[in-house]
């Protein structure tokens, strides 16, 4: 009844982008958050804010200078909200699975190198191909969260967190120790992950906010072990990394896809061989839906893959590299 009433008083569109800024600053916790994830100005995300409260009658948010958080009214509005854009959205994907030409817009994250080597060159032609479709591509190597974020899709390393997404395997992706030959000349080459911590070898750590301390797994004998590693430098840009080992300043922990034609060249070389690292998981992330967006499921049909050859064809021209 809420819902039909204010769409009556509102105007379709206007409830609905209304609707929609409210979940996006109550899950952001920002109304400058809120305006910049959707691209409306400050002053827009207030009066969108400002229009369903005076509506409803009642505060949907406490506000000071510092500080927005949600009232009991807004907590229990949220629920009802998400429901709405959720059944909008599912109406929505299923007209768009009878229509030929998909259209709208995406809204995709990945790591960095896996953005920039695998994801960002196949964009142009993914485009040319439904040209009704934008595209919004985050990059970066910090974990990503789908719904708290607007995400449609999130193509990751490792293992998922939040066991309630839908996962599409992409590969299995090798991955090596490596140093640049001025660095194994000065240090000589470590030939297992004990040496690594024995030894004292600058090690090049993938650290962001909130991280856990870091530790490697490579396999050995014995199995899977944890390695303890330390070094003077540590960043949350995996490419950072590899500049810093082409320039001798450490070892890095790398997928091969990613360095491979650093090794082909030989200014990388393998170290620690006799305990390589456990190959990484590339996979695809997408919330559970009951229709899923036939755009989501086109761009993930068009990049996996395009994305696994790549990484197979970059697998087997390192394995050229060294003896």
């Amino acid at each position: 009844m809420i819902v039909s009433n204010c769409i009556k008083n509102f105007g379709t569109m206007s409830y609905l982008d209304n609707i929609r800024t409210f979940v996006r600053v109550y899950e952001l916790g920002s109304m400058s958050a809120a305006g910049r994830d959707l691209r409306i100005s400050p002053a827009v995300t207030s009066a969108r804010i400002s229009q369903l409260e005076d509506y409803l009658g009642v505060r949907l948010f406490q506000r000071t200078t510092r500080n927005l958080t949600a009232t009991e009214q807004g907590r229990a509005f949220y629920s009802g909200a998400v429901s709405v854009l959720e059944a909008v959205d599912d109406a929505e994907a299923q007209v768009m699975n009878l229509t030929d030409t998909p259209r709208g817009s995406l809204f995709v994250a990945a790591p960095l190198g896996v953005g920039r080597r695998l994801v960002a060159p196949e964009v142009p032609e993914f485009l040319r191909e439904y040209p009704e479709i934008s595209l919004r591509l985050r990059l970066s190597d910090r974990t990503v969260d789908l719904t708290t974020e607007g995400l449609d899709l999130a193509f990751f390393l490792g293992q998922p967190e939040d066991s309630t997404l839908r996962i599409r395997k992409i590969a299995e992706c090798q991955r090596v120790l490596v140093a640049s030959p001025d660095y194994v000349s000065a240090r000589g080459n470590p030939a297992s992950g004990e040496d690594l911590v024995k030894q004292g070898h600058d090690c090049l750590n993938l650290r962001y906010p909130g991280a856990a301390e870091f530790q490697w797994q490579l396999q050995t004998d014995d199995g899977v072990r944890r390695f303890a590693v330390s070094g003077r430098c540590e960043c949350d840009d995996g490419d950072v990394l590899t500049d810093w080992a082409l320039a001798g300043q450490g070892i890095a922990l790398k997928p091969v896809f990613e360095i491979a034609d650093h090794l082909l060249s030989g200014r990388l070389l393998r170290v620690a061989e006799q305990t390589p690292p456990m190959p990484v998981q590339m996979a695809c992330l997408y919330t559970h839906r009951r229709h899923q967006d036939p755009k989501s499921r086109l761009f993930m049909d068009f990049m996996t893959h395009r994305m696994a050859k790549a990484v197979r064809a970059a697998e087997t021209a390192a394995e050229n590299a060294q003896p």
